[in-house]
């Protein structure tokens, strides 16, 4: 049994993760029943979210000191911005979906977590705080695989994140928060789950407010 820190993370939010892999709006995302509103709104803000998070991920690498991690960094961001958003405008012209300018609740509390934290917190603790958008997406997107109906609607969601290249993409940023971990003190490694942990239930959080179709209160 390893007893890895990126192993611990892992373990340490398993009762997120079941909660994110059994929540409605991944549930119907599998069966194909997810309705196209919830799918739409989905799509909106995660557009947003990735502009942000390649952002995140841009300073991130700015302030990484070896070279080795300053390329990865960046290249994570521009993974962001060209993969994953070539995803989307695919899925808005089948479903002729307009951009969003507008972020939900969940959206803007969870870009603006990993944006503060990549500014301002200790290096380690950003690169911990990032972590779960790579990893729980990587274990989503395995799972929904395996459960997908055939002729599901979302497959090309379903097959982009149950892919290998993104699969090699998230093992890349584990093996990396792996390194940094085991280079650092005890006390910012307690931080380092303790933003990992945080950023998890924010992608909880995410998936709900889609099912919900969240908006922000009136006034």
């Amino acid at each position: 049994m390893s007893n890895s820190f990126t192993d611990h993370l892992w373990q340490t939010i398993q009762p997120i993760y079941q909660q994110i892999l059994t929540h409605p709006f991944n549930q119907e995302l599998a069966a194909g029943t997810l309705s196209r509103a919830q799918f739409q709104f989905y799509l909106q803000q995660d557009a947003l979210y990735l502009t942000d998070f390649a952002r995140a991920l841009g300073l991130i690498g700015a302030r990484s000191e070896g070279a080795e991690q300053v390329v990865s960094f960046l290249n994570f961001a521009i993974g962001a911005i060209v993969a994953e958003r070539s995803l989307h405008e695919s899925y808005f012209r089948l479903y002729d979906i307009q951009p969003e300018t507008t972020y939900a609740p969940a959206c803007f509390t969870y870009t603006r977590s990993l944006l503060a934290s990549a500014a301002l917190d200790p290096y380690e603790v950003a690169i911990a705080a990032v972590l779960p958008c790579f990893w729980i997406y990587r274990e989503v997107g395995s799972a929904i695989y395996q459960m997908a109906k055939p002729g599901n609607p979302y497959q090309q969601w379903i097959d982009t994140y149950a892919g290998e290249e993104f699969a090699q993409v998230v093992q890349q940023a584990i093996d990396i928060t792996e390194s940094v971990a085991e280079q650092t003190t005890a006390a910012l490694r307690e931080k380092m789950t303790a933003a990992f942990v945080t950023a998890s239930r924010l992608e909880w959080l995410f998936w709900d407010s889609a099912y919900r179709l969240e908006s922000w209160l009136p006034g």
